[in-house]
């Protein structure tokens, strides 16, 4: 007789034993009044890889703002020890840019909570190998915006030049606005 893959699945207890590929919530938060950054520290390191998902809105006039990421082992890393590139569209025009040496990973979507209440930048943002400290760390982003009947859709990677495990991650609006309410980010570990 063959087992039911259901009632073996449902056998197994913690994230221990779960399949590879299976995620587990590890923190969220929404900004209750607007700040300079959303930080998660105290990542633990017994998965392979973090997966976040974020929604967020900034304090800027312009529509469309970068929302960054920096992160560290212990402390955020603000040098200029990043790497990014970024590929977004319209649907009209293409546009891509770049930098070998950087000091963050400007590559997702914030709108402006002014000129746009009712929409939010939205992205997914997946840390690769995290905790590997044989591997300087890679970074891959899919994130878009509505523009009230318009929008843009953007894809990019980055990569922060160190070994470490990374167990800090701070995200801010890379045009010197701050975050706006109801900004939400989620954190998950991949098995």
């Amino acid at each position: 007789m063959t087992p039911i893959l259901g009632i073996m699945a449902s056998q197994i207890s913690g994230h221990l034993y779960a399949p590879t590929g299976s995620m587990f919530h590890i923190a969220s938060t929404t900004v209750g009044t607007a700040v300079a950054t959303v930080d998660f520290g105290s990542i633990p390191t017994d998965y392979t890889h973090l997966h976040i998902r974020v929604m967020t809105q900034d304090t800027r006039n312009t529509p469309v703002n970068r929302l960054a990421i920096r992160v560290g082992n212990g402390s955020i890393d603000t040098g200029s020890n990043y790497s990014y590139h970024y590929l977004s569209g319209d649907g009209a025009t293409a546009s891509a840019s770049g930098s070998g040496t950087y000091s963050n990973i400007p590559a997702g979507y914030s709108n402006s909570a002014t000129t746009l209440s009712s929409t939010y930048g939205v992205g997914i943002w997946d840390i690769l190998d995290y905790a590997n400290t044989n591997k300087k760390k890679t970074i891959r982003i899919l994130s878009g915006c509505d523009l009230n009947g318009s929008g843009e859709l953007g894809f990019a990677s980055g990569g922060w030049f160190n070994t470490a495990a990374i167990d800090t991650i701070r995200f801010y609006s890379n045009n010197a606005g701050n975050l706006s309410q109801d900004s939400t980010f989620s954190l998950y570990g991949v098995k």
